[in-house]
């Protein structure tokens, strides 16, 4: 599989431990099921990049699970992150978002579904930790005009559309501010949810 996933790691970094420009994601590590998840959206039409969409549309169901399973086996290190200049304050409220959501706006924690660690949860939520703020950015800017979608109902697009342009960059830049923790693996279950928070009901994870 590492010869034949070559076209994958040509714009992921070797083994998938991500590209050099912070726009093309890590991929080793990630949950199975969410790397699947996403090789279907691009077949499919949820999410959209013509590269991606060109190389997937030939590729059988099989494959794409073989592919998802090869890349989740992997266990690589996590570059360092890169510190962020973000004033203090805006760490701070990243990290309520990330950890307690914000009540009054309908907003639940990360934690909520991408586990205390933030390190995403088995077998189909990803990691947050060890992302580019650029490309966390584009993602949360992507399910706030829709140009990716997850199946009904989408309750990563519900909530990144109650997020402020101010809540966003504190998102971004306090979870791309933080050391990813080793082992980085994906939890086997969810946290239990937090007090008061809303109840969430997703499709395919994002």
């Amino acid at each position: 599989m590492a010869q034949r996933t070559l076209a994958c790691t040509g714009c992921h970094g070797p083994q998938g431990k991500s590209g050099p420009d912070g726009y093309y994601p890590r991929l080793a590590g990630k949950p199975a099921g969410y790397l699947y998840n996403q090789l279907r959206n691009f077949q499919d039409g949820r999410r959209h990049y013509a590269l991606m969409e060109g190389l997937l549309a030939p590729l059988s169901d099989a494959y794409l699970k073989e592919i998802a399973s090869y890349f989740a086996a992997l266990e690589i290190p996590y570059p360092p992150a890169a510190a962020q200049s973000a004033p203090p304050t805006v760490l701070a409220r990243g990290e309520i978002l990330v950890r307690k959501g914000d009540a009054a706006l309908q907003i639940p924690a990360c934690v909520q579904c991408h586990g205390s660690a933030v390190t995403g949860v088995q077998p189909s939520t990803p990691g947050l930790l060890g992302l580019p703020r650029d490309y966390l950015n584009a993602q949360l800017g992507g399910w706030q005009t829709g140009q990716r979608k997850a199946h009904a109902p989408d309750c990563m697009a519900t909530i990144a559309r109650r997020l402020s342009d101010a809540d966003v960059h504190a998102v971004t830049s306090w979870l791309a501010n933080q050391k990813v923790p080793m082992p980085a693996s994906p939890a086997a279950h969810k946290p239990p949810a937090l007090a008061g928070s809303e109840p969430l009901e997703c499709g395919s994870a994002p």
